[in-house]
């Protein structure tokens, strides 16, 4: 399908989503900043904490908050006496499964739960290992949160770097719900007259207006396909 065979409102709902998420980066961004300027090895973990709070709390307790968790994960040699370090909060949640319904912020504290030891090995995880081999954002997911929401999530991540600009310190990171990012995209795809597909880089569905496509799925690479710029998204548009 070429460019200008495509259906009405599909390039709008490709700008919808490079909108939304080019916001989420530039917001890890300003994170980022005042983070690396603070951060030194052997950094108090109270004081590391207290500024990651600081930074993230208000996004998460704002009305109808696009984010559902974020916070700083610092590489295991950089909190003095920690091999592990997650300074992250949760926003306010509605009947988690682990969490149950809460009105305010939660720090995500790995030490309650029983199901953490893969995080000893958190650098070989896609959120980290990517940024920390690329020196880029990243974005992973959809998958499901087993550890905080136990719904599907999109996880950004931002390297973060030590003063000297070489050594990655950890990386910054923001958690989306994908029904979250439902509501603010599924009318616009709605109003395009075709099925549409949100996927990422390798091409599996995060959201979808086709009901036979669901999330996680990999969908069809035969479909003409929108880029999100400055993001690793695509709109998969429905042949005519």
């Amino acid at each position: 399908m070429t460019e200008h065979a495509l259906p009405a409102g599909a390039e709008a709902a490709a700008e919808a989503v490079s909108r939304l998420f080019t916001g989420v980066f530039e917001q890890l961004a300003a994170w980022r900043a005042p983070i690396e300027r603070a951060i030194a090895p052997g950094v108090k973990p109270l004081a590391l904490d207290q500024l990651v709070s600081e930074l993230v709390i208000p996004r998460l307790v704002e009305p109808d908050a696009l984010l559902v968790g974020a916070g700083f994960i610092a590489d295991g040699e950089i909190v003095h006496g920690r091999d592990v370090h997650f300074a992250w909060w949760l926003g306010p949640l509605d009947d988690n499964p682990v969490l149950g319904s809460t009105d305010g912020p939660t720090r995500l504290d790995l030490s309650t739960r029983g199901y953490t030891e893969y995080l000893r090995d958190f650098r070989a995880l896609e959120w980290y290992r990517i940024p920390a081999t690329t020196r880029h954002a990243h974005v992973t997911g959809p998958f499901v949160d087993h550890l905080c929401t136990c719904d599907y999530i999109l996880t950004l991540t931002m390297p973060a770097h030590a003063a000297d600009g070489e050594r990655m310190v950890g990386v910054v990171g923001a958690d989306v719900a994908v029904r979250r990012l439902e509501r603010e995209l599924l009318a616009g795809f709605l109003a395009v007259d075709a099925p549409l597909a949100l996927v990422n880089a390798d091409g599996r569905v995060v959201l979808s207006t086709e009901p036979s496509l669901q999330v996680g799925q990999l969908a069809s690479s035969s479909a003409a396909a929108l880029d999100c710029a400055s993001t690793p998204f695509r709109v998969l548009v429905a042949p005519a």
